[in-house]
């Protein structure tokens, strides 16, 4: 269609070119008279049926007005030839001009291409409101295959979405049978200190993944927990922790990280149950809203009774907030390392902190502040009453024989 948005226009059809052709030079001339008074603009006619053809191989028209029997190239042959012109999917309204009203021309005619016809002598009106009729069917029909288009195209994006996102999940998944077949996940540990006398008391034991690409251990977790493989990879971590544990003191508790998904699952405590859990600590991640703390405390209270501490991790930051620690009833309150940050010269992170050592002396919880890397924060974190710490200032994650080397009295060596 060669106008431009049809509702701009008073006569919305007005732009549309209007081919006619028929051996009859005064019926084109006619029809051409017709058309123009109605308000067509682009009224071309044609006797010579080769001529017409010739113009539709450079530029279709928006309706062919098309006379059936002509001398030579008659109208089923340049129904013929326009066949090939139209391009797929496209809609081109021929209307025949016929004097023949035989039904097995007109069925002929209809296989050919024909959309109506138009019976001589032709009557003005009628001439006018078929090709309009015809025009507005070749609008609907364009709009709605542009529609269909524009439907076929988003669903082609987003079917490669899809497979673009099975295929990264897929990948990340093979990923972790990697990691878990090949022994490539490994652990440090990381001092919990008491500030009042800086002994050890506790380890936090930390993965660590020898595979590429290299990245932080937070986004192997978390690609694993996309694929729906987080609780293995997490079971699989602290069950390489716990076997550390006869190489510690028994004064000394070992700390293991799980998600609250994972720590309802049955895996978990058939894990612990399997070691002494009075010497162990659960730290529970809080990225996430708990979905359901009941089933949560449901599945750690035989751990808990058994002697299983739970720690509260990253409080100060995400989602453990009051909330959580009020259902949690947490034995260990870990204040998160953007909490610590610059406490020394923040009051408001004072603040904040001062009333979560509050709470956690009023529960009989243990307050650990995590992050720790300047002694000015280990001070105002000292003044503020929190009782143990862990961070770079103090000690950076390492192997146990580390461990055994810098805090000799613990060990006993």
């Amino acid at each position: 269609m060669s106008a431009g948005a049809h509702g701009a226009d008073p006569f919305p059809f007005a732009r549309d070119r209007v081919m006619i052709v028929d051996d009859s030079e005064a019926n084109v001339r006619l029809l051409e008279r017709v058309l123009r008074r109605a308000g067509f603009e682009a009224v071309e006619g044609f006797t010579e049926p080769a001529l017409a053809l010739a113009s539709c191989r450079s530029s279709l028209p928006d309706v062919i007005l098309l006379d059936l029997h002509m001398p030579g190239t008659d109208g089923f042959a340049v129904m013929d030839e326009l066949r090939p012109l139209r391009p797929e999917g496209t809609f081109l309204p021929v209307l025949v001009l016929t004097a023949d009203a035989e039904s097995g021309v007109k069925q002929r005619a209809l296989a050919a291409g024909a959309k109506d016809f138009l019976t001589k002598p032709f009557d003005e009106i009628e001439v006018v409101l078929r090709v309009r009729n015809l025009l507005e069917t070749k609008d609907l029909n364009t709009r709605l295959q542009r529609h269909n288009d524009e439907l076929t195209a988003e669903l082609a994006t987003q079917q490669a979405r899809e497979r673009e996102q099975a295929e990264r999940l897929e990948r990340r998944s093979a990923r972790i049978d990697r990691v878990l077949a090949d022994g490539l996940v490994s652990m440090v540990f990381q001092p919990i200190v008491s500030l009042a006398g800086a002994g050890l008391v506790g380890i936090e034991a930390l993965a660590r993944f020898d595979d590429e690409p290299r990245r932080p251990p937070n986004e192997w977790f978390a690609d694993a927990a996309s694929v729906g493989r987080g609780a293995e990879l997490e079971l699989h971590a602290v069950r390489c922790a716990l076997e550390q544990l006869d190489a510690l003191p028994p004064n000394i508790y070992l700390a293991v990280n799980a998600s609250p998904e994972t720590a309802v699952e049955p895996a978990i405590a058939a894990l612990l149950n399997g070691f002494p859990v009075r010497r162990v600590v659960l730290e529970l991640t809080e990225h996430t809203r708990v979905p359901d703390y009941e089933a949560l405390l449901r599945a750690l209270r035989q751990l808990r009774e058994d002697g299983l501490r739970i720690a509260a991790d990253d409080t100060g930051a995400g989602y453990a907030g009051l909330q959580h620690l009020l259902r949690l009833r947490p034995s260990i309150v870990k204040l998160d390392i953007a909490l610590t940050r610059d406490i020394d010269s923040d009051p408001a992170r004072r603040a904040l902190a001062s009333a979560l050592v509050a709470f956690s002396d009023e529960i009989g919880a243990v307050t650990v502040a995590e992050g720790v890397e300047s002694v000015n924060e280990l001070r105002s974190l000292r003044a503020l009453g929190v009782r143990t710490a862990q961070g770079y200032h103090l000690a950076r994650p390492g192997p146990i024989s580390a461990l055994r080397r810098d805090y000799t009295d613990a060990f006993g060596d």
